[in-house]
């Protein structure tokens, strides 16, 4: 769990980052978690969209999301779900909050 401190600070970086994902109306399948899972140990911070036609309910996908990728869910704004996780791949920089 964050502080509200710390979850802000990974709030205002998501604002610059550009979505690296949708989840549709066919919900979230296994090649999307592979995909966030590696971009996650790439970056540490993504933010994925979810898409109008989606019959789900934003807050729920995003824990979901959350739960298969063992990540932290930092926010959701609008139709945007950010999420968080420490990288354990060497050379990159880890983020600082």
């Amino acid at each position: 769990m964050f502080t509200s401190k710390q979850r802000s600070v990974l709030r205002s970086m998501a604002q610059t980052i550009e979505p690296i994902g949708q989840i549709g109306k066919g919900g979230i399948s296994e090649n999307m978690v592979k995909t966030f899972s590696e971009a996650l140990e790439a970056r540490e911070l993504i933010k994925i969209t979810l898409l109008n036609n989606s019959d789900e309910d934003l807050k729920e996908i995003a824990v979901e999301i959350a739960n298969k990728l063992g990540a932290e869910l930092v926010c959701t704004i609008g139709h945007k779900i950010v999420l968080y996780r420490y990288s354990k791949k060497k050379g990159i920089i880890h983020i600082k909050y």
